[in-house]
């Protein structure tokens, strides 16, 4: 790419040298206190993040990002749905109930004051998968109108057959997400989705935390667009026994990975009603910039989300509070600290330089959400954006991982810098967990801005891959959205800082480059940006 010969990056170019532990620590001690309250939108610990963050760039002597403000407004609405203790099922051999929390989970989007479900038929949908491109309809012949679909998460084929869809990689269609928009555009009434924590890539602890008491939804009152009564997860063993009961048992679910799967009526019908709490509110986004010398109106943006669960069901200590030091008090910690390097530099960038740090991503992606479809700066001014999501607390990493490879071309600065840095790109372990759509950076790539991701990987220097990998479980299973994700003061992070320098070198040529990068052949996301740049 001709671009890339521009400007010779290195390592010990003027900012880079500028982040350190100890600045670094002293953010996420803070953002991570139990007076922050784990950082809940809505709540004081919002808050309390909203003004650090925003004093934290006043003092750095950045201008506000949005006109005279630092703060976006983002209309949310908080909903708190409140379900029987048991959904009750009727089949052929007999009605049981379904715990709530040990069995299933539910939330709604629906604002009336009770929502129910009332002897409606449940239909086992495969996948819940409308895939044109793939010739697949897990619709197709059946009318889910009015009716409750179970479907499963991941991509039709995942761990049976790598030959359809995308392999081992998992693409849209089997993000959580996905089934909740197609099940609603199919008329079900409710839709829920059966839990597997190898598809899913989490237990079903992180489901009953996430979605077992209220949740977030942007305020979108002026659209009408239909959404399913309820949406939610069972258990696996709660599918066990709904299969069962309807004299099937799991080899129904393995014929979903079959071309030409049909949709199965389970001739079970459930009953559930949901009392519930809805609150219009205000969150924000906290904007904030460096104004570019030569192109001030072409933006590089960095975000990092500063929100994460707040106060929610106590663990084993009795611990109530999800501090989310690593998820995201690190990447907020970041976002000031890469501020931080780029106000050191004697020459400023000549393109502006935004730093976002957004709400509500813990809750489904909405302040991100609310910026990319509600944008201060042009979309087709904004270069690209370098999203920071848990940062490596622990040793160096020899390899680099970029989250979806095969995306855009900031993949190829990445490869370059990661040179200089002596390491080397390593793909994705987990390439069917689908992280491309798991944080703010997505939102970016849905409207057609080149979004990045990337971090180290498990190749700890000296220590090798299988001491990086039993890290990295470690986290996901004993800490990843519990109350134990708590600031810790033995916490390094050498290779959070080697990462850190390669996306400020990263971005500081694309803030000093006349061009653009592009989206790869291929990407999804490539007819959407060239379109908007005509």
């Amino acid at each position: 790419m001709a671009a890339c010969n521009q400007h010779t990056l290195s390592i010990s170019e003027e900012g880079a040298s500028s982040f350190n532990r100890d600045s670094l620590m002293q953010h996420i001690k803070m953002l991570a206190s139990d007076s922050f309250e784990g950082r809940k939108p809505f709540s004081a610990g919002e808050t309390k993040t909203v003004a650090y963050m925003e004093n934290a760039f006043k003092q750095l002597g950045l201008d506000p990002g949005n006109g005279n403000s630092y703060v976006q407004d983002v209309p949310m609405v908080e909903i708190t749905p409140t379900p029987d203790a048991v959904m009750k099922v009727q089949s052929p051999n007999g009605s049981f109930d379904l715990k709530r929390t040990d069995d299933f989970v539910v939330s709604t989007q629906i604002t009336d004051s009770v929502v129910s479900l009332n002897n409606d038929e449940l239909v086992f949908a495969g996948y819940g998968v409308v895939a044109p491109e793939y010739n697949w309809n897990d619709y197709a012949g059946i009318d889910v109108k009015g009716k409750v679909v179970l479907v499963m998460v991941n991509d039709p084929g995942f761990g049976v057959d790598t030959t359809i869809f995308k392999g081992k990689t998992m693409t849209y269609y089997g993000r959580w997400t996905y089934k909740y928009e197609e099940a609603a555009r199919q008329g079900a009434k409710a839709v829920l989705i059966i839990h597997n924590t190898q598809a899913a890539s989490y237990p079903f602890g992180v489901v009953q935390n996430s979605w077992g008491s209220s949740n977030l939804f942007l305020d979108k009152r002026d659209n009408k667009q239909y959404h399913c009564a309820l949406q939610g997860w069972v258990s696996a063993d709660a599918a066990k026994k709904l299969l069962a009961a309807a004299g099937k048992d799991t080899s129904l679910l393995l014929s979903a990975n079959k071309q030409g799967f049909k949709a199965v009526a389970l001739n079970e019908k459930l009953s559930l009603n949901v009392k519930v709490k809805a609150v219009y509110n205000t969150s924000h986004n906290v904007i904030a910039k460096i104004t570019g010398t030569k192109r001030p109106g072409e933006c590089v943006i960095y975000t990092a989300h500063w929100d994460h669960l707040g106060v929610g069901k106590p663990d084993a200590k009795g611990d109530s509070i999800y501090n989310g030091a690593l998820d995201n008090a690190s990447g907020s910690a970041a976002l000031i600290e890469m501020a931080r390097a780029f106000t050191s530099l004697k020459e400023k960038p000549e393109r502006t330089i935004i730093f976002l740090s957004v709400t509500g991503e813990e809750q489904g992606l909405l302040g991100s959400e609310y910026y990319a479809t509600h944008p201060v700066y042009p979309l087709n001014k904004t270069v690209a954006d370098i999203n920071m999501d848990v940062v490596d607390a622990y040793e160096k990493k020899k390899d680099i991982v970029i989250t979806g490879a095969g995306q855009n071309e900031l993949e190829d600065y990445v490869a370059e810098v990661a040179k200089q840095q002596g390491r080397y790109l390593a793909p994705e372990a987990h390439p069917e967990a689908g992280h491309y759509f798991r944080s703010d950076h997505f939102c970016f790539a849905r409207v057609g801005v080149p979004a990045l991701d990337c971090k180290g990987g498990i190749d700890v220097a000296d220590k090798g891959k299988e001491y990086g990998k039993k890290e990295e479980d470690d986290y996901v299973q004993n800490h990843y959205h519990q109350p134990s994700d708590e600031y810790d003061s033995s916490w390094t992070f050498d290779g959070g800082i080697q990462d850190l320098q390669l996306l400020f070198l990263v971005g500081k040529k694309l803030a000093n480059e006349s061009t653009f990068p592009q989206w790869k052949a291929g990407s999804e996301f490539k007819a959407i940006r060239d379109n908007m740049m005509k």
